[in-house]
């Protein structure tokens, strides 16, 4: 199924009530739009409550939103739905307090729980890796608070480019632990398909990339941003949008997400139907795995 609201007006209509929201997930998730069991693949099944199922073959019962971003929500999907259309719309991006006026909820902590979820899921997990030309470099960016011994926090944050030498087309964004060979190889083995002419400076970190299956091509010029100019272009354009949209602040252990999110913007910058990309990341949250916020708050191991 890929049928979804063009604008406003159709989402309002389609997803008027609970009963619409759920039908259009199941669509999503089951094949036919009908209930698989997990367990023993049956498709015969009856409803036990709502958003539940029990197979009439082996009578597992388990809820439809299980084993997605939507599991053990007390919120009404009418609501998730609008959330996602909200945060697809902006072609920009919106805040934590962006979210919450919008949806009107009385609590910050759940409007940033939310969209944090739904940073998580901008990254489809079978997502292809860049590939022909793609250009490689890193950058540092200044994260909210401070690092050990009071030290400005400074994330390293790695950059991938697909291009065809003129034309900016896909990226990919990491952090990375350290400048080091093992991390940045880490980096372009993750984003770049093998076999790929990976274009970089002269630094050592980078060296050895043919041994593990890529051509190589290291490129010099005085000039830094002549010398990997859509690397420099897509930094500024991060660090731009870090600025404007999050107005400068975010935690140095959350700062994958954000980047998630401008990666998901920036790759679908030429999509001209909102509708589309609120069918592709509502596709992606049924696909991704449940985070409850202990886990989204605690600092996890996303480096490289």
């Amino acid at each position: 199924m890929k049928t979804y609201p063009k604008d406003i007006t159709e989402f309002e209509r389609e997803f008027s009530s609970e009963k619409q929201c759920l039908e259009y997930l199941m669509k999503i998730r089951y094949p036919d739009g009908v209930y698989t069991c997990p367990i023993c693949g049956s498709k015969k099944s009856w409803p036990v409550r709502e958003r539940t199922y029990e197979c009439a073959e082996c009578h597992h019962q388990e809820s439809v939103l299980s084993g997605t971003i939507f599991q053990d929500t007390h919120k009404p999907l009418k609501l998730w739905f609008r959330a996602i259309w909200h945060v697809t719309f902006q072609k920009s991006g919106t805040s934590a307090l962006g979210l919450q006026s919008a949806l009107g909820i009385g609590s910050y902590k759940t409007a940033w729980t939310w969209l944090h979820k739904l940073r998580r899921a901008m990254v489809r997990p079978d997502r292809d890796r860049l590939s022909g030309q793609v250009e490689v470099g890193k950058t540092y960016i200044k994260a909210s608070g401070k690092g050990k011994k009071g030290i400005e926090n400074m994330v390293l944050v790695a950059i991938a480019v697909e291009t065809d030498g003129l034309v900016v087309d896909r990226i990919r964004v990491g952090v990375i632990t350290a400048a080091s060979q093992a991390s940045l190889h880490s980096f372009i083995q993750e984003s770049v398909e093998p076999g790929s002419t990976v274009i970089t400076n002269r630094s050592l970190e980078y060296s050895g990339l043919k041994d593990i299956g890529y051509n190589h091509q290291v490129v010099e010029h005085q000039d830094t941003e002549v010398l990997l100019p859509h690397i420099h272009t897509i930094i500024s354009l991060m660090k731009r949008w870090i600025m404007g949209t999050l107005h400068g602040s975010c935690s140095g252990e959350h700062l994958l997400y954000y980047l998630d999110e401008f990666t998901f913007r920036f790759n679908r910058r030429k999509t001209k139907s909102r509708g589309l990309l609120f069918y592709r990341l509502l596709l992606n949250a049924v696909q991704l795995n449940p985070a409850t916020y202990k886990s989204i708050i605690a600092k996890q191991g996303h480096l490289h």
